[in-house]
């Protein structure tokens, strides 16, 4: 067991199908012994890879985390589900086979700023009810297109025979990949659906260094703890005792050099002991961690 006041940073964890990230938090909470614990961004129970984990006060750093994300996602054509991935029920199918250069071709309608709308079955709530309550209940609902941002949408592997795609996607937080999938389908006439999805990178945390529960709970210490300064891209500012013990009094700062509104990281003994806003040569805090 490590200290509770010594949990406070980030863990880059790799969920398991099947498990909620609900679950991954739970199961986390029960191996560090510690309550306080959070995770940057939901993936579905069928989807598997990069889900970061915020330990100790560091949960109340989500909202400075970089926000994009990166999936590896399977598609099958052929048939369109009403969740738009392979848990729904069949609501469209095609005999036709589509081609390689015919997807290509399609993937450029999915690249830069695109209007997307939610599945039907999601968490995203109209009038205080999740869209999926809605669904469950028959009844019908307004869904409201949403802008995201896709950087990067490419073909990696087509298997003609089976009609599968495996398609690598760089896009902005709030993308449903299962409406890329759905949408790319119907965009090629066959339908499509999600069987597959891999988040390999979520802001800074990448696949290449998520380690599984097992291994937590097997080789757990405080060294796998990331480091915020590791993590966060915001400016630091270094501090000397006389301006933490302002800091733990409430006080503000006095700092030249940085512009209005900017969010800067306040560090001393190389931690993180608060967040604040720049106004007027002014260091306003916004949350302490000391």
């Amino acid at each position: 067991m490590v200290a509770a006041d010594k949990c406070f940073g980030f863990l880059n964890i790799y969920k398991p199908v099947g498990m909620t990230s609900h679950d991954v938090v739970a199961r986390v909470r029960k191996i560090l012994k510690i309550k306080q614990v959070g995770h940057t961004g939901t993936l579905d129970p069928f989807a598997e890879g990069v889900l970061p984990i915020c330990i100790g006060k560091a949960t109340r750093l989500i909202e400075y985390l970089a926000d994009d994300k990166e999936y590896i996602a399977t598609i099958q054509f052929g048939k369109a589900t009403t969740t738009y991935d392979l848990d729904g029920e069949v609501v469209f199918s095609s005999d036709k086979k589509v081609i390689e250069d015919e997807i290509i071709s399609a993937l450029n309608y999915f690249s830069g700023e695109i209007e997307q709308l939610p599945p039907l079955y999601s968490a995203i709530k109209v009038k205080g009810k999740k869209l999926y309550e809605y669904a469950r209940e028959g009844k019908d609902v307004q869904i409201k297109s949403r802008k995201v941002f896709i950087e990067r949408i490419e073909l990696q592997k087509f298997d003609f025979q089976n009609q599968t795609a495996q398609i690598l996607v760089k896009c902005s937080k709030g993308t449903y990949i299962r409406s890329i999938a759905h949408d790319l389908g119907e965009r090629l006439g066959v339908g499509g659906y999600l069987i597959k999805l891999v988040r390999t990178q979520a802001g800074k945390f990448r696949i290449e260094s998520a380690m599984s529960l097992e291994k937590l709970e097997i080789d757990f210490s405080s060294d796998l703890i990331v480091n915020p300064l590791q993590i966060l891209d915001l400016v630091t500012v270094d501090l000397n005792e006389d301006e933490v013990a302002k800091i733990r009094n409430g006080h503000w700062i006095k700092k030249v050099g940085f512009k209005d509104n900017q969010i800067v990281i306040l560090i001393y003994n190389n931690a993180v002991v608060a967040v604040g806003e720049i106004s007027q040569e002014k260091i306003i805090v916004k949350k302490v961690f000391l």
